[in-house]
């Protein structure tokens, strides 16, 4: 069993928030693999389901972020999980939007919600971390992430979203690589049709075969062809005479 923890801050005043993507990422998974209805359950919203063979509960703190620890380390103790099992979905600000990377361990890197959490749980659990962006100096931070996508940022969102929730599967799995790879198709679409080869270095490319009847293009159409060579030995004089005897 997988436990998918969302961070965010409960509320419809902070639900559009750059911070409350990892609430945005567990309610697309669960829409998707079609989980069972949010319920409240280990001071959060709770549901259950499948990714592929996997039984996997979704959480979504409701203590507010730097209060996330609580509710996730009651929900990991009821079901016996260990903190390896445990998947937390935040935002990122040292990645580009857009972006999303994979984490077994490490730092909280100033993340209140995940200094909660290891504060609850230690450093061994994982994380995906879904980039946001940074707004360039640290004191506009705090304001950043309590603030609402915009508009323009709606397409990359969505992408972001509908891969992770594509990818869910592989990530219960334990293949994060492949979970990665979901999410990229969706986020960085490879274009169709490749380019030609590129003509060798040093030679001008071959131009393409003229049509049937058309004029070659050394030979501009206001310039006739030359007269074939005169191969008659008569002077011009004596062809002359000969013509009009």
């Amino acid at each position: 069993m997988r436990l998918f923890v969302g961070l965010g801050n409960p509320g419809a005043k902070y639900a559009g928030n750059r911070h409350n993507i990892g609430f945005m990422a567990v309610d697309r998974i669960a829409e998707a693999h079609g989980f069972s209805p949010w319920r409240s359950r280990f001071q959060g919203l709770f549901s259950e389901g499948r990714l592929g063979g996997e039984k996997v509960a979704l959480l979504k703190p409701q203590s507010f972020m730097n209060r996330s620890g609580q509710s996730v380390g009651e929900a990991m103790r009821y079901f016996k999980l260990s903190p390896a099992e445990v998947i937390v979905f935040h935002d990122e600000l040292d990645l580009a939007p857009g972006k999303c990377r994979v984490k077994q361990g490490g730092g909280h890197a100033g993340h209140n919600g995940l200094r909660s959490i290891h504060d609850h749980l230690g450093a061994d659990y994982g994380r995906v971390r879904l980039g946001i962006g940074h707004p360039g100096r640290k004191e506009l931070v705090s304001g950043y992430v309590l603030h609402d996508f915009a508009k323009a940022e709606a397409g990359w969102l969505d992408d972001l979203l509908t891969g992770v929730a594509e990818g869910a599967p592989a990530l219960a799995a334990g293949d994060a690589g492949r979970f990665q790879n979901a999410v990229a198709l969706r986020t960085a679409p490879q274009r169709p049709g490749k380019p030609g080869p590129a003509p060798a270095k040093g030679r001008a490319p071959e131009p393409a075969p003229a049509p049937p009847g058309s004029v070659p293009p050394s030979l501009p159409p206001s310039v006739p062809p030359s007269a074939p060579p005169d191969n008659d030995p008569r002077g011009l004089l004596q062809r002359l005479i000969d013509r009009f005897r």
